[in-house]
């Protein structure tokens, strides 16, 4: 018999995908914001969860090539 076992997930992956995730609907809420002419704040804190997730997408990938 062959071994079928599938790469176990590590915290790093989980960590990374959901930090995609965020970026991506916090994206699509800022954009849904400007269609909808929601408040300013719902554009700040779209944005702030937009720049904080891919800074911290750029940081893990630049200390992962150390």
């Amino acid at each position: 018999m062959q071994n079928t076992e599938s790469p176990a997930l590590t915290r790093g992956d989980v960590a990374r995908a959901l930090l995609w995730i965020l970026v991506v609907l916090s994206a699509v809420a800022n954009m849904a914001a400007s269609y909808g002419q929601a408040d300013t704040w719902v554009h700040l804190a779209c944005g702030a969860v937009t720049v904080l997730c891919g800074g911290t997408l750029v940081v893990r990938n630049l200390r992962g090539r150390r």
